[in-house]
């Protein structure tokens, strides 16, 4: 059973809310989000993307299918905290291993329920994201507010260089399947070399180089599925060592924190413009647009949810999206370089682009889903068919 205690959160405008505690004990900053999806806490909490934020859950109920091994999106939490309405104790799930306060401890990772969230989203929607400390030490909301405000936040912060990968590495895992789990491709030896062999799904004709700015096991997933090989690397590798592998494409990540922090990023993306096809996603799709020449600014309460309405304008559909992210690229920036090919229905921010001439386009929101709709998927087999085309 999970061991409940008093826990405050505290934002940095002096808002304060009771309620009690549970996974790990102790005291938690960062900016203060709220999600909108009704399902994929898990997911959700091993998002790269989150890393420097804590997440509100809007949905009022947490916990109730627990934790397994399978639904992570990395290697680990990157939450730094966790905000619930009613938190559930006991799973009733056949999938989960452990319940969630327990994978939360294990990680050192603090939570709060019991608290109004509808009064918290309101008041993040009306005033903006800003920075909170969840503590189960110390409970003077005054003190508290204070060490939340003097909290650095994420703007000039590069917060890419604590989630991306700091070796390259091959992706080898595709799509999961009820009762066999992830499928994989086995190496085996062929002919004096190693070559890929893919039982259960297509050998791979396309090899993509991925830029790691915090990616999503998803992302690789549904690459490997559209019949890529794929090779992920750290943020800073040069260009010319990626250009010397000869790929048919450059993948670039989502990730966390403010783009305009992440100067050495785009310096390698404009040195490979012009030289493959490239597809981004999310922070990807924010670092293309600065290298295209854009800017980027910071939404007063972001995107994060599994229900956000998206146009592609070119084929007038209306997507529902998976969305993560709290800064957006100013259209009017990109001076003609590239066109605006999807548009966020809410807001009507930008969340596409392509290049007017060269083999080049990019998304905010989250095609892979996990958690959230499909909707998207098919902008991985545009970005094969742009391989496809860029080959002949």
């Amino acid at each position: 059973m999970a061991e409940f205690m008093k826990a405050v959160l505290a934002l940095a405008d002096g808002q304060c809310y009771a309620g009690s505690s549970f996974g790990a004990h102790g005291e938690a900053i960062g900016e203060v989000v709220f999600n909108t999806s009704m399902t994929g806490y898990q997911e959700i909490l091993t998002d790269p993307s989150y890393e420097g934020q804590m997440v509100a859950m809007t949905y009022p109920e947490i916990g109730n299918v627990g934790v397994n091994l399978e639904d992570v999106e990395s290697r680990k939490p990157y939450v730094r905290g966790f905000i619930v309405k009613e938190y559930s104790s006991l799973p009733s799930n056949w999938r989960a291993t452990h319940p969630l306060h327990a994978y939360m401890k294990e990680h050192g990772l603090v939570g709060i329920e019991g608290i109004d969230t509808r009064s918290l989203v309101r008041h993040l929607r009306d005033h903006g994201s800003q920075e909170g400390i969840i503590s189960t030490l110390a409970d003077d909301p005054i003190q508290l507010a204070a060490k939340a405000k003097a909290s650095p936040g994420l703007i000039g912060r590069d917060l890419v260089k604590e989630v991306t990968c700091r070796e390259p590495y091959e992706w080898n895992e595709g799509m999961w399947q009820l009762g066999k789990g992830y499928r994989r491709r086995e190496r085996a030896e062929g002919r004096g070399r190693k070559t890929l062999k893919a039982p259960g799904f297509d050998s791979p004709r396309f090899f993509v180089v991925a830029y790691d700015y915090g990616i999503k096991f998803n992302i690789l997933r549904n690459l490997a599925e559209s019949g890529c090989r794929v090779k992920v690397v750290p943020a800073w590798t040069p260009a010319e060592e990626v250009l010397a592998w000869n790929p048919d494409g450059i993948f670039l990540s989502n990730g966390p924190g403010d783009p305009d922090a992440v100067a050495y990023a785009k310096e390698i993306v404009q040195e490979l413009i012009g030289k493959k096809p490239i597809f981004g996603i999310c922070l990807g799709h924010q670092i293309l647009g600065l290298a295209l020449g854009g800017r980027t600014y910071k939404l007063k309460f972001g995107h994060h949810g599994g229900n956000q309405p998206v146009m592609d304008l070119t084929t007038r559909k209306v997507e529902i999206t998976t969305q993560n992210h709290g800064f957006a690229v100013e259209a009017d920036s990109l001076k003609g370089a590239a066109e605006v090919t999807h548009l966020n229905l809410n807001d009507h921010t930008v969340e596409g682009l392509v290049h007017r001439e060269l083999p080049i386009f990019s998304v905010q929101y989250h095609p892979e889903s996990s958690p959230g709709p499909h909707d998207a998927s098919y902008l991985f087999r545009r970005f094969v068919e742009m391989m496809e085309r860029e080959r002949k």
